[in-house]
């Protein structure tokens, strides 16, 4: 899909979308308030994917822009899913300039191992020197 506008504009955000997206659709996050979403957008590198000025997609990234970046509520919507937008915008995350020499980008994915296989990732090296705290209950 030529026609994809990648931006990192925040004035440009679709922040209803967002939104609703991940409060009601994501399965990660699920029932998140609109407060936090507002807060991680705010803290957050963000790519918006637009067809003109309507929103597609979402993906943030956070980081320090040095050394260490998240990359986290990557999505597209419903309709347009399977027709190559998550490889446009993780391209567009991939090559852009704040990101470049970090030494580590983590991602969670319960089953799109593949299609980020395509731009690096990989299993972890060392899993046993990671660990989390993790509250799956935190929206709840």
């Amino acid at each position: 899909m030529e026609n994809i506008r990648i931006s990192t504009h925040k004035s440009e955000l679709d922040r209803e979308l967002i939104y609703n997206f991940l409060h009601n659709q994501a399965r990660w996050c699920k029932g998140i308030p609109k407060e936090i979403v507002e807060k991680s957008i705010q803290h957050s590198l963000c790519f918006g994917d637009y067809i003109d000025s309507r929103q597609i997609g979402f993906a943030r990234m956070v980081t320090d822009y040095a050394t260490f970046g998240n990359l986290v509520d990557v999505f597209v919507v419903e309709e347009l899913r399977g027709k190559g937008i998550s490889s446009v915008i993780l391209n567009a995350v991939s090559n852009h300039p704040e990101l470049q020499g970090l030494r580590r980008i983590t991602l969670a994915t319960s089953d799109k191992q593949k299609l980020y296989a395509k731009f690096g990732f990989t299993e972890l090296a060392r899993p046993e020197i990671f660990m989390e705290k993790f509250d799956p209950m935190v929206y709840s």
